[in-house]
């Protein structure tokens, strides 16, 4: 009875801090959320980004719905993120209230203005996370970086950080926040609620300048964040 009152509570603080995010308040709001579904955030950033006139491009890998909340969490970055996200029930609204771009795996022709608005983005001074990957993995192998982002940052002159999300319980990897399939959000909550010790570990690699061509910047990303990610 106390886990369902729980995940209970934390549906409801979802629905709240979907209906109720400003631009530029994220930070409390997703803290008081994590805190409501019993997830610890360990990081060892104080934010993303790397300070300067330009954005960063923040990439990372992608395990779950929580990975958003966890970085909205440490900074109010915009996203890049596929379409599916975006009708996602609260989490998609979340995200469209961080700022996020939503694109289609498949959607080639409109892939040339999505990388001119993220580099506008990144020249305002904005930083945007994206996960080039595509699409959430569970486990410690996830898919290859696209490079599409990364021309963003080269058009812009803006640094590259790459991050890490890892789940864990105790000293063991977890992966009871991975969100993949068929899997729902009600479903997902009830894993996360039920959890016991279980914290989002955010690792944030040195960043990079867009310096050779977007197959090396993406490799070079993906390399950082994987070695973490076995760590």
């Amino acid at each position: 009875m106390q886990t369902v009152r729980r995940w209970r509570g934390a549906l409801a603080m979802l629905a709240r801090t979907a209906s109720t995010l400003r631009d530029g308040e994220f930070r409390a709001p997703a803290r008081r959320l994590l805190t409501e579904l019993g997830v610890e955030v360990a990081t060892d950033a104080d934010q993303l980004s790397v300070p300067g006139a330009r954005g960063t491009l923040v990439v990372a890998n992608h395990v779950s719905w929580l990975d958003i909340v966890a970085a909205l969490a440490i900074e109010p970055v915009a996203f890049l993120a596929k379409r599916e996200v975006g009708r996602w029930p609260m989490i998609g609204r979340i995200a469209r209230r961080a700022g996020t771009r939503f694109i289609s795996r498949d959607e080639l022709r409109g892939l040339p203005g999505v990388v001119a608005d993220l580099a506008d983005t990144l020249r305002s001074g904005r930083s945007v996370l994206v996960f080039p990957e595509g699409t959430t993995w569970c486990g410690r192998y996830g898919g290859v970086f696209r490079r599409a982002a990364f021309q963003a940052a080269i058009d812009a002159e803006a640094p590259i950080r790459p991050v890490t999300f890892a789940y864990r319980q105790g000293d063991e990897p977890s992966t009871i926040a991975a969100f993949v399939g068929d899997d729902t959000l009600v479903n997902s909550l009830r894993r996360v609620t039920r959890a016991r010790d279980l914290r989002v570990v955010i690792s944030a690699h040195e960043a990079f300048a867009p310096v050779g061509d977007r197959r090396a910047l993406a490799a070079r990303a993906e390399a950082e964040v994987r070695r973490a990610a076995h760590v």
